[in-house]
């Protein structure tokens, strides 16, 4: 694929990734940051785009992958900063409000493992079918199967921990 087969994919679905970032970011400016970064991404590497069945597929599986490392950097960052501050009095400064929901949603996803967290956003978020995420991910719908029993699991420590 050359960059104006590419630059066509980013006029006819550039807005798709958009608005799935900002739905799983609550964030228009992290998603325009997550529209670039995954068109940038295929500019540098256009065989990845091959081994989808197509197009669509690769790119959301891409925009989630993405956002998803954003909202884990983001409690990073949070930690780091709270870190810096203790003892000062100071609380980190706050981020964009976004509905409660969705930031229950990026927190659950923060604490969870990157596959475990894919599954989640396709399944709850998405409500994709086992087969439909099986075809995202390109596994088995028996895996997918597998990786909900888990991540159920996950949630549930998570919540005995809390």
């Amino acid at each position: 694929m050359d960059a104006s087969a590419i630059e066509l994919l980013y006029r006819s679905h550039g807005h798709l990734v958009r608005r799935r970032a900002r739905r799983l970011l609550g964030n228009e400016d992290d998603a325009r940051e997550v529209l670039h970064e995954v068109f940038a991404s295929l500019l540098d590497r256009p065989a990845q785009l091959r081994r989808a069945s197509a197009p669509t597929t690769w790119l959301y599986a891409a925009t989630t992958h993405a956002c998803l490392n954003r909202i884990r950097n983001r409690k990073t960052r949070a930690k780091l900063l709270a870190a810096a501050h203790e003892g000062e009095g100071a609380a980190p400064a706050p981020t964009a409000a976004s509905p409660e929901a969705s930031a229950i949603l990026r927190d659950l996803l923060a604490g969870v493992p990157e596959s475990l967290a894919h599954v989640a956003v396709y399944y709850y978020a998405d409500e994709m079918t086992q087969g439909e995420i099986a075809a995202v991910l390109g596994c088995s719908r028996r895996h997918v199967g597998d990786l909900i029993e888990r991540l159920h699991t996950c949630l549930r420590q998570m919540e005995e921990a809390s």
